[in-house]
């Protein structure tokens, strides 16, 4: 076991056990409490900190007061709101404290040390980077078709303001995440290996062949697409993109040299997705067939 230099000076300095109380503050309140001795392994009549207990508590602590950053992102009336810093348990910090509360008899508090966690796309990026459109798609569904709306509203919002970093690759399964009821999504029908059935998130199907058409009229790389099995009626034939949480999933690289911005949303039986970045991005768009902007009489039966 290699010991800090810490360690090594409490061995030096330190002969007999301590063992008292130590409570964690975290911005002036505690947010937890300890018997040092707990975390104390015996070393030649010396304490030593058991490294697997002192572990498992920093990771407690750290579930306390970590924080995800929040990425700036762009409101429905076009305004850049800002992005939002993270934190995390500055766990070396923690740890020099922690050493020096024992040499220090008297210490029975420690204030728990961060680390910010800056968003990674600020409100400067955001400008930077919505100046230019380069890509656009628009497909039509039935709105009275509630569930279906719904859920294709959901995951147009998902994918929306998110930003795709040079040489990164998109997932819509990782984005989305998967499409469940404690999500909101509802059952609605989708095509499954040829067949009609009920199932969650039905309609998502919509927003990811919305978005493949979108980036491949931007001109990025394509990885990864699927058709369905049987025809739908909301994109050219051969133009959709099917996805399901433990099946197929849409990806793209974004193959330019400034990040890309999709801009997703769902409106009046319209999906709408756009792809911005800089006016300094190098791109060579693709030809792409329009959807058709009359509603399919069929679009009641091809739910997916």
């Amino acid at each position: 076991m290699k010991m800090t230099y810490l360690t090594i000076l409490f061995l030096l300095f330190t002969h007999t056990s301590v063992s008292h109380d130590l409570v964690v503050t975290y911005k002036g309140e505690p947010i937890a409490s300890i018997d040092q001795a707990e975390l104390m392994v015996p070393y030649l009549d010396d304490p030593l900190i058991d490294e697997s207990e002192f572990r498992q508590f920093s990771k407690e602590l750290d579930e306390k007061i970590s924080q995800e950053p929040v990425d700036a992102t762009i409101d429905n009336n076009g305004e850049i709101v800002p992005g939002q810093v993270g934190y995390t348990l500055h766990r070396q910090k923690f740890k020099e404290l922690f050493y020096t509360s024992l040499l220090d008899k008297d210490a029975t508090r420690i204030e728990a040390p961060i680390l910010k966690l800056h968003p990674k796309v600020d409100s400067e990026l955001l400008a930077d980077i919505r100046t230019q459109q380069i890509g656009q798609y628009i497909t039509y569904f039935n709105a009275n078709n509630e569930e279906r709306s719904h859920n294709i509203f959901l995951s147009a919002e998902a994918i929306n303001n998110h930003v795709v970093f040079p040489g990164k690759t998109f997932s819509f399964n990782e984005v989305v995440g998967k499409r469940t009821k404690e999500k909101g999504y509802l059952p609605a029908p989708e095509i499954v290996k040829g067949e009609l059935t009920e199932g969650i998130g039905g309609g998502i199907c919509q927003v990811s062949s919305t978005l493949f058409n979108a980036v491949d009229r931007a001109g990025v790389e394509i990885i990864e697409r699927y058709s369905h099995s049987r025809k739908v009626p909301y994109v050219p034939p051969g133009r959709d993109a099917t996805v399901s949480w433990y099946g197929p999933d849409f990806t793209f690289k974004n193959n330019y040299n400034q990040p890309l911005l999709i801009r997703s949303k769902s409106i009046d039986g319209k999906v709408i997705i756009k792809i911005y970045s800089s006016d300094l991005v190098e791109y060579t768009p693709r030809k792409v067939p329009d959807a058709s902007d009359e509603l399919p009489k069929e679009i009641e039966i091809f739910e997916n």
